[in-house]
């Protein structure tokens, strides 16, 4: 979640409060606590599009209602966007009042649910000992990975570290992959669609067997049991929001297909030729962050087969009227989107990308045509 710093501050004083009662008093939960699994609704903002995942402690009789996230960062970290990037930007839990993070939710519009967790006195108390003892130790300060380390598997390590076993385990859409898991969630957020596809690599071509999102946590909860009984039996509303639909006239599949129309019509070699540089300046930045991050996601990324980044030397070729390098790198590219297509033929986004490798193709084999050395007739 993005916080301002001022909310910030005041939930790291109410931790610090949280954290000396429960050590300095020795503070014990009473048989009216409840602890629970809350899941949060999408957003149509980038940072909540797959929701959010939190624990609830609730004790009426020792006053305390209070939900632990771990999905906070600090914003004014220094060189924040290279090490997002990078993957070693660092992620923390913190502890809010219900109510604030409640109204937070209603002001956002943004639905919550709650899995109450059936398990023992004794496990409540382990598990609120357990929070607590990840804020003051800094064990709940860690790397954000986007499938192995979020929000929700946080969560789930903490319950089933509590539990001793690990109960909750991913047991819907295993049969999928990771990358058609996340589809849905970009219904009409197209280009955010189009540019997790093309700057994810193989990892998430793996099959969804890791539970990384709040609402596939929420789903296998349903089906869980321990100790010979459901775990979470009953799923509650706590507020719920019919999600907006998000409405943009340039974010959709129209303007891409219209875009991409224009370049290949007009059919100009100034168009064409900007055409291709952006596609090698993109394969560029697709090579270098699988060098440079350390988010696995990123690595292995076939699509630079599509997004060349010798598709730059074009600019060099152009310029020195090498028409037989122009040639020679035409076919290369060529034989490239040829192979891109079988390897994208079982892949969840072949349609979605397909029109940048019909242009691609159209283009290239035109700048073969042209640049193809004519055979003298001898008649």
């Amino acid at each position: 979640m993005n916080f301002s710093l001022l909310k910030k501050i005041s939930f790291f004083i109410i931790l610090f409060i949280t954290i000396n009662q429960s050590f300095g008093q020795n503070l014990l939960l009473s048989k009216e606590a409840k602890v629970s699994v809350l899941t949060c609704g999408t957003g149509n903002e980038s940072y909540s599009l797959f929701g959010h995942t939190a624990i609830r402690i609730n004790d009426p009789y020792n006053n305390i209602d209070v939900v632990y996230n771990y999905g906070a960062f600090d914003f004014n970290t220094p060189n924040f966007v290279l090490k997002f990037i990078k993957g070693d930007l660092q992620y923390f839990a913190v502890a809010h009042p219900y109510a604030d993070f409640i109204n937070e939710y209603n002001y956002e519009k943004r639905s919550v649910y709650e899995q109450e967790l059936n398990i023992p006195d004794n496990l409540k108390q382990k598990l609120f000992d357990n929070l607590n003892t990840s804020l003051a130790s800094g064990d709940s300060h860690y790397t954000y990975k986007f499938i192995d380390k979020n929000c929700t598997s946080m969560v789930v390590d903490i319950i089933n570290k509590t539990l001793g076993t690990n109960a909750i385990v991913k047991n819907t859409d295993t049969d999928i992959t990771y990358r058609t898991i996340l589809y849905p969630y970009f219904d009409n957020h197209f280009y955010e669609k189009l540019g997790t596809s093309i700057i994810f690599g193989k990892k998430v071509d793996g099959l969804g067997t890791q539970i990384f999102l709040p609402f596939e946590l929420q789903k296998s909860l349903k089906k869980v049991s321990f100790q010979n009984h459901p775990l979470a039996p009953e799923n509650k509303t706590i507020i719920e929001f019919e999600k907006e639909v998000s409405s943009s006239w340039w974010n959709n599949c129209y303007t891409y297909l219209i875009l991409l129309g224009f370049v290949v019509l007009i059919n100009k070699k100034s168009i064409n030729l900007f055409y291709l540089t952006i596609m090698g300046l993109l394969g560029f930045f697709f090579v270098f962050v699988g060098f440079y991050s350390y988010h696995l996601e990123l690595g292995y990324n076939y699509n630079i087969l599509l997004f060349n980044p010798t598709l730059l030397g074009l600019l060099y070729l152009y310029a020195t009227k090498n028409k037989k390098g122009i040639y020679n790198l035409a076919i290369f590219n060529i034989f490239s989107l040829l192979i891109y297509l079988v390897i994208l033929i079982d892949k969840a986004h072949l349609l979605l990308v397909l029109p940048l490798v019909i242009t691609s193709m159209i283009i290239l084999v035109k700048l073969a045509i042209q640049n193809k050395k004519r055979i003298p007739i001898i008649i």
